[in-house]
């Protein structure tokens, strides 16, 4: 049987992110989201609509009462959102990680900036991007910490 993963996102709760490319700040935001995306060829629209509707109504930014009770569009707070191929990565057979499952340019650059698009559409704001391909340096302060892995393949 093979295992299909489909569309992965990391999402980290931060005080702070910023994306670097070749020594320029492209993306900085204060608190909110640091959305890391792993793109494969079987994602759809579908499983994009379904991501950014989780991610921005995701409860996980602490109340008054210091419960995890607010989502990042409650708290007003900005999301960045960068392509990580490598969340797509095969650990099964050795110790080199394989991509196979990662979708080449022609599918995976349309897919990412639709993903974006979502996410600012649900959003209700402009969110910052990494580049897709580039060398980024990511920096973040993660807030909690508090990280959660999400994949299309298992909507619990």
């Amino acid at each position: 049987m093979i295992n299909y993963t489909r569309m992965r996102v990391v999402i980290q709760r931060v005080t702070r992110a910023s994306v670097e490319i070749n020594g320029k700040i492209k993306s900085e935001i204060g608190n909110g989201l640091l959305v890391l995306v792993g793109i494969e060829d079987r994602d759809t629209d579908e499983d994009i609509e379904w991501l950014s509707n989780k991610i921005v109504n995701m409860r996980i930014f602490p109340d008054e009462n210091d419960v995890m009770n607010l989502s990042v569009k409650d708290t007003n707070g900005d999301i960045i959102v960068v392509s990580q191929f490598t969340l797509q990565a095969s650990t099964k057979k050795g110790n080199r990680p394989s991509y196979i499952k990662a979708s080449k340019h022609d599918f995976a650059i349309p897919m990412y900036e639709k993903f974006c698009a979502r996410v600012a559409y649900d959003l209700g704001k402009p969110i910052g991007t990494g580049e897709f391909g580039a060398d980024m340096k990511v920096s973040l302060l993660n807030d909690g910490p508090t990280t959660i892995w999400m994949d299309t393949q298992n909507k619990e």
